[in-house]
């Protein structure tokens, strides 16, 4: 056996490389365990992300579809609404003059003005005719200007009260067989005003009767107006009118 003596001085320096050895070593070990848990982190923070990435990439479509659908449906709705409320007809009143009498006749027109037919009515002999079976909101408005003195008509004896004024509207159907009035209005004409003399004050009276309900109709009925006051109706644009339209 061999035997080696390091002198004191010696020792001391080899003491001290060896440590500096040791810390180097450890130091590096060190920067070796962070990086392998960066690294680590990394690799477990793109699996999380990946999967809840390609979800949210899963997701977006189907939200969008979802989206789609419900537009497509409320277009359909709309659609469908429209298709219904395409059936409809708006006359306005006219005076024409009669061939075999001298007195003007009202006449329900259309095509002019803010009159129109569409989806199958018809206006035939001053008479709106039903397309299809069906729910129907119809309505009209007579507007009605009368002369009165002291509560009576104009021209009318001094004890006679004009007459009530009204406006109708008549349904006939093949399966009833007879005429039926759907609805009615009646108007004072000529309100009585308390007079303390003899004085006389020419007024006029205007009045907008106005019909309008919701009814169950076959196709070819037939509706119509009637008012008693035919020769006193304002037909001016938008005053007189009758018309239907398809719910």
């Amino acid at each position: 056996m061999v035997e080696y003596i390091v002198p004191e001085g010696d020792m001391e320096s080899s003491h001290e490389e060896i440590v500096m050895v040791k810390e180097k070593s450890s130091s590096k070990w060190t920067w070796k365990i962070l990086g392998a848990f960066f690294l680590l982190a990394l690799a477990l923070g793109g699996i999380l992300i990946f999967p809840w990435h390609r979800k949210r990439s899963e997701m977006q479509p189907s939200h969008l579809n979802e989206d789609s659908a419900e537009k497509k449906e409320l277009h359909y709705a709309l659609q469908q609404f429209s298709s219904k409320t395409q059936a409809a007809i708006h006359l306005e009143g006219s005076y024409e003059n009669d061939n075999e009498s001298t007195r003007a006749v009202f006449q329900w027109k259309n095509g002019q003005g803010q009159a129109f037919a569409q989806g199958g009515f018809k206006l035939v002999n001053n008479q709106i005719v039903i397309p299809q079976n069906g729910l129907y909101f119809v309505y009209s408005q007579a507007s009605i200007r009368v002369l009165c003195i002291d509560g009576h008509y104009l021209g009318a004896a001094e004890e006679e009260v004009v007459t009530p004024l009204s406006h109708r509207v008549w349904r006939y159907s093949d399966s009833i067989g007879v005429r039926i009035s759907i609805m009615c209005a009646i108007r004072s004409a000529c309100p009585s005003t308390a007079q303390g003399d003899h004085y006389v004050d020419l007024q006029g009276w205007y009045h907008a009767i106005y019909l309008g309900a919701v009814f169950h109709l076959n196709k070819g009925d037939k509706l119509w107006t009637e008012t008693n006051q035919l020769l006193e109706l304002e037909t001016e644009e938008g005053k007189t009118f009758f018309g239907v339209f398809a719910l």
